[in-house]
């Protein structure tokens, strides 16, 4: 299911700005963070799922896993840097190709989307797979997410070109989280610790309601106006709250998997 995207690089590294500053080395490291903790989470499908964020100080560049390497398996150093021309300017290898075509056209052409998670994780990928609107609002950690969320309704195969991207992104507008039909989803955020927070409590979101949905009795949501007020109580508190969950994801890893920071 994944394809390998073939690109030029000689020129493109003779030239290339410094990356190595400790900016760009934490984000990695955060970013290399995330992918072992979404593996043991069960976020990930094989090989094919993908997380970028544009590299600090240089907005026409972005992190982006290399094709061919299941999430558990990814350290800091392993990550590439590419342009939005699919130039990998550093690093080992290339980027899957849909994870090229998703993510270059989403930062480009979204410029508040500085980090893009995009996974077939089974809960959420479920509900985006169903007739209506995928979330019912109908659980506490569900809220969250109230009047943040989108759905790409026209699925059209695999995102093998810019065309594919483009449309992609102009599905999201103005939402942080895509839920794209038949597909997966899509997390949008101004900082890895945003994405993270909003990729996991998605998840458990669509897993509670999928567990609701099973018993067959009627799942009723919150009314519209409670739910507006809960989502901004949450609101409120979460970039704390993100910066501290992904500490709490490096901690753990420190502890248990510290090879994900080399």
């Amino acid at each position: 299911m994944a394809h390998s995207l073939k690109s030029s690089t000689e020129a493109a590294r003779s030239n290339r700005p410094n990356l190595s500053t400790d900016a760009i080395r934490s984000t990695k490291e955060d970013l290399a963070a995330c992918f072992r903790m979404a593996a043991r989470n069960g976020f990930e499908e094989g090989i094919c799922n993908h997380f970028s964020a544009v590299v600090p100080g240089h907005d026409d560049l972005f992190i982006v896993n290399p094709y061919g390497y299941a999430f558990r398996e990814l350290t800091a150093s392993k990550l590439l840097v590419c342009d939005f021309k699919g130039t990998v300017i550093d690093g080992d290898g290339e980027p899957e190709a849909t994870a090229f075509y998703i993510h270059a056209e989403i930062h480009r052409r979204l410029p508040r989307a500085k980090v893009a998670f995009h996974t077939h994780m089974p809960y959420a990928t479920a509900l985006s797979m169903t007739e209506g609107a995928p979330l019912i609002w109908a659980g506490q950690t569900a809220l969250k997410f109230y009047g943040r969320t989108a759905v790409d309704e026209n699925y059209n195969g695999l995102a093998l070109d810019h065309r594919e991207g483009a449309r992609i992104a102009a599905a999201a507008g103005d939402a942080d989280i895509v839920f794209l039909k038949h597909h997966g989803v899509l997390v949008l955020a101004p900082t890895i610790a945003d994405a993270w927070d909003d990729l996991y409590y998605l998840e458990r979101a669509a897993e509670v309601q999928v567990l609701a949905m099973s018993t067959g009795r009627e799942v009723l949501p919150v009314a519209p106006q409670i739910a507006e007020a809960a989502y901004r109580q949450m609101r409120e508190g979460d970039p704390e709250s993100a910066r501290a969950h992904l500490a709490a994801i490096r901690r753990q890893l420190d502890a248990e998997e510290p090879q994900y920071r080399h």
